[in-house]
């Protein structure tokens, strides 16, 4: 098919490279203006511009989409290059910007969103983090046909994966990264077949996956320790879960950490015990022990190698 693309992050790259190597066409592609990124702060294109450059696919990178919006040279600009490409689908990953009705309306066959969970639950920005951090057992990928409202449309496909324990945001972005490239593929081909069967999302069991945000970070330890271990896994790659250590100043972040099931009888947030295996943190239930540590400016490191320069005793 004849389709454009349009995401941002390397999740989107992976999606866009299966539709390319599955045969279809894209003769334009979407993706987010170029960011500053690194110590030098230069400009940086998207994963997804990279991939399309690599392809010789013309890539626009408009500010919004909306025709009365504060960018409205850059949303025309996009209209003329989508009308130009006469896209028969468009496919859309993670982009990041709302897509007006003009948008939505202007292929033969609409637009696809992949999205990272088993919709309704954890629409919006964060749908892997949060999983993980409501302990979920399993997840997906929905593709669903775009509407105007915050990922409420038909679906058209799922496909799903067990979250395991061990799973971060990291590691369960690959795989679902991974799977929404094969689901989209999937997805043309039963189109392309008309065997693609629109089912509305259920009015049960939606849920909302809100924005990583900063000021979330700090490890409450006044919590069970099994839903601290959940939000160190969620918390990485970004923004880290973090914890003040004595003797530190600077919060400490924490990448890996193991819930034990002992009770503790010492009041939430005292350490208990530092040794090679991991510093134990007494928590509202149960006890946290913190295997993995980084330092601001420094490295991650194994707690054996972190104790080596610091010199708390208990």
């Amino acid at each position: 098919m004849r389709i454009v693309f349009a995401g941002t992050p390397d999740f989107a790259r992976v999606a866009l490279e299966a539709l390319i190597a599955a045969g279809h066409e894209i003769p334009l592609v979407l993706t987010q203006p170029d960011r500053p990124s690194g110590r030098g702060m230069r400009l940086r294109p998207s994963a997804v511009k990279e991939a399309a450059l690599q392809h010789g696919i013309p890539v626009v990178q408009p500010r919004s989409l909306r025709l009365d919006g504060r960018y409205p040279e850059d949303a025309d600009q996009a209209r003329t290059a989508l009308q130009d490409a006469a896209p028969q689908l468009m496919v859309v990953a993670a982009y990041g910007l709302i897509l007006p009705q003009w948008v939505l309306a202007l292929p033969e066959h609409g637009c696809f969103n992949i999205h990272a969970s088993l919709l309704p639950r954890w629409r919006g920005a964060a749908p892997i983090q949060r999983a993980i951090q409501a302990g979920d057992a399993e997840t997906g990928i929905t593709i669903m046909q775009m509407d105007e409202g915050l990922d409420t449309g038909d679906m058209l496909l799922l496909r799903r994966i067990p979250i395991t324990d061990t799973a971060t945001a990291a590691t369960l972005h690959d795989e679902l990264a991974a799977l929404g490239g094969q689901a989209i593929v999937d997805a043309v081909q039963q189109l392309q077949n008309g065997a693609l069967a629109p089912t509305p999302q259920p009015e049960q069991g939606v849920t909302y996956a809100a924005k990583l945000e900063k000021s979330e970070a700090p490890l409450d330890l006044s919590l069970p320790a099994i839903q601290l271990e959940r939000k160190i896994r969620a918390f990485d790659p970004v923004p880290g879960a973090t914890l003040l250590l004595p003797g530190i100043e600077q919060p400490v972040k924490i990448w890996e950490a193991k819930a034990l099931s002992q009770p503790s009888d010492r009041e939430p947030g005292k350490l208990l015990n530092i040794s090679p295996e991991g510093l134990d943190f007494s928590t509202g239930q149960g006890i946290l022990r913190v295997q993995t540590l980084q330092k601001a400016g420094g490295k991650r490191q194994p707690v054996a190698a972190f104790v080596q320069g610091w010199n708390h005793r208990l």
